[in-house]
């Protein structure tokens, strides 16, 4: 039974892969399709966050935080639906909800190349009410974690322009 477990759990990473693929792509339509194809064999937290991640490009922000949920359901330490959800929430003006989503976004042990994601979302609430020092913190975070990140950098300089 745990062959055949460990083998469909490869076989729908490798459909999650491919789907990653198609959304890069922009094809949308046929990701979601690998996605669902993924999760009906195994389903996993990255399969769940990305097929969220492919609804919100249609403004379909409902529903791509209930994958996200599901996503948290399967993997609690994967920190892709974390972060996804705050960004969701933000996209709604819910800048709160948003905060304590992110903060959980940050504990999280593990991410699909996204780990600086929550401090530069937070940054951006910050930044929008105005707490700059505490936007400037996390945007600095960010960095650390991924140096070089052009949206880091570029609301760094506005902030450092703005305090002299």
């Amino acid at each position: 039974m745990k062959i055949s477990n460990e083998v469909s759990r490869k076989k729908a990473l490798l459909l999650w892969h491919e789907g990653m693929l198609h959304h890069h792509l922009g094809d949308l339509l046929k990701a979601i399709d690998l996605y669902t194809q993924s999760i009906a064999i195994h389903p996993t937290a990255e399969s769940y966050a990305f097929r969220g991640w492919a609804y919100s490009f249609f403004g379909n922000f409902q529903e791509a935080i209930e994958e996200c949920k599901k996503a948290i359901r399967v993997d609690p330490t994967l920190g892709n639906p974390y972060n996804d959800i705050g960004s969701y929430l933000i996209t709604q003006g819910k800048l709160e909800e948003a905060e304590r989503w992110l903060a959980r976004a940050k504990t999280a042990v593990r991410y699909e190349d996204a780990a600086h994601y929550p401090y530069v979302n937070l940054g951006r609430i910050y930044a929008a009410q105005g707490r700059l020092i505490q936007a400037a913190q996390e945007f600095e975070h960010g960095l650390k974690i991924f140096p070089g990140e052009p949206h880091c950098i570029a609301a760094l300089e506005e902030i450092y322009k703005f305090l002299h």
